[in-house]
């Protein structure tokens, strides 16, 4: 028999009103999959492909296990660990008006801001921690935090905490929770180490796996552009990025990310970028910006391949071929999420042909290359229909007088443009490994 709401899974009904009131009524597979071993405080090890549904699989058996618990000072009866500050704010949100429900509170951890308001609400009491591993960590040394109450620990993205370099702190970690608390583990592999962390820490998991994890989503076209040399590249790039709705460009390195974002911008396409020479503040900023719309392009490094869950990214473009597959299909899942379709475009130069060829085979993307130009009848009928361009807004006049330093400056703030319509694509359509 088919399981058709929360309720039939047994998530309480607090839990179950609050999620209907975000529209959230039909669990999805991992959902459906998960709930009834973790809502029964079993560990589970739960393995799904990006964009599966997999923090409201954690989300709801957390926050309902924690639902008779009230945290002291410093001391959280919740503990989720995420490997990038993106994911761990994005986790946050989707845990916040489940908390909220049951009376429980939730604050984030993770460095590259001041630790004073989250010293603030740890000793406020706050029942779930939402934490990255080295901030939480520098908290445990400075004794503000102990993870000796935790009732539940959930660890995110453990493959990409591996691929990181966290697993060392992420074992002292959970070595600091209690032993016969519940654990779990959601991982889209086990290499690297992850099986290490399974085996000894979590107790006779029941595990899930939902989808081969290498499979990419089925709604997912996804298109290989050939071009002929560095300027047609440019074009064909500017192009992709010229459309109403919100897209993602990655490119290799920092430096590159922010000069397309600038140049994109100047040109009257509203860019925003991302990667790890921003701070947090002016990644916060720019990750607002693209998700309210006001800049309908994201240029980012694979600093956002995981972790940035923005809703209505129609389109993906590897303006720089990844290095390897897993990082194609990290990237690639950031557009069809949750049932949405998404289009994604790799542009290959010639010189990258035999490599990227090589990476789409072990990524399991069947696509027939096509030779392109920014006139291309399929480039055009991809992008659909072009927004109205912005001009960019002009930085404000300096100070009359300079006490010793340049004006400070906010960056431009532009209008999105309004919702594409465009004519559906020929482009191969990626099936997935299972049936």
């Amino acid at each position: 028999m088919t399981t058709h709401t929360f309720a039939d899974l047994g998530v309480p009904a607090p839990l179950v009103r609050a999620l209907a009131a975000n529209d959230i009524t039909t669990p999805f597979p991992i959902q459906a999959a998960t709930l009834p071993d973790s809502l029964s405080g079993r560990d589970v090890l739960g393995r799904g492909k990006t964009g599966s549904g997999k923090t409201l699989a954690f989300s709801i058996p957390l926050v309902a296990a924690l639902s008779e618990h009230r945290s002291r000072p410093n001391r959280p009866t919740g503990l989720v660990l995420a490997p990038t500050r993106e994911l761990a704010t994005q986790i946050t949100a989707v845990l916040q008006p489940l908390a909220s429900a049951s009376g429980l509170s939730v604050t984030t951890i993770f460095g590259g801001v001041s630790q004073n308001k989250q010293v603030a609400a740890l000793r406020a009491g706050a029942d779930i921690v939402v934490a990255c591993p080295g901030r939480l960590e520098d908290l445990m040394r400075q004794k503000l935090i102990t993870l000796d109450d935790v009732v539940t620990t959930v660890l995110d993205e453990a493959d990409h905490m591996a691929d990181l370099g966290f697993l060392p702190g992420v074992t002292r970690i959970l070595a600091a929770t209690p032993a016969g608390g519940q654990r779990l583990l959601f991982s889209a592999t086990l290499d690297n180490g992850v099986d290490k962390l399974v085996r000894r820490f979590l107790a006779d998991p029941v595990v899930h796996s939902v989808d081969e994890v290498s499979a990419p989503p089925a709604a997912m076209t996804h298109h290989v552009f050939h071009v002929g040399g560095a300027q047609a590249k440019k074009e064909l790039v500017h192009l992709l990025a010229s459309g109403t709705g919100r897209r993602i460009l990655f490119m290799r390195t920092k430096h590159q990310a922010r000069k397309l974002a600038k140049q994109l911008t100047e040109s009257g396409v509203p860019s925003v970028d991302l990667h790890g020479n921003l701070s947090q503040p002016a990644r916060d900023r720019n990750l607002a910006a693209f998700s309210s719309g006001s800049a309908r392009v994201l240029v980012a490094t694979d600093i956002a391949a995981r972790g940035v869950h923005v809703d209505g990214v129609e389109l993906v473009v590897h303006v720089d071929p990844p290095m390897e597959h897993k990082a194609y299909l990290h990237r690639s899942g950031r557009t069809a999420r949750a049932g949405s379709d998404g289009d994604v475009v790799t542009v290959v130069l010639p010189e990258q042909r035999r490599d990227t060829q090589h990476l789409l085979r072990k990524a399991g993307i069947s696509v027939r290359p096509q030779e392109v130009t920014a006139e291309s009848a399929q480039v055009q009928a991809l992008v659909g229909d072009i927004a109205p361009l912005r001009a960019p807004a002009p930085n404000p006049a300096p100070a009359a007088k300079n006490s010793g330093g340049a004006p400070r400056t906010s960056g431009p703030r532009r209008n999105g443009g309004g919702r594409r319509r465009r004519p559906r694509n020929t482009g191969a359509r990626a099936a997935t490994a299972t049936s």
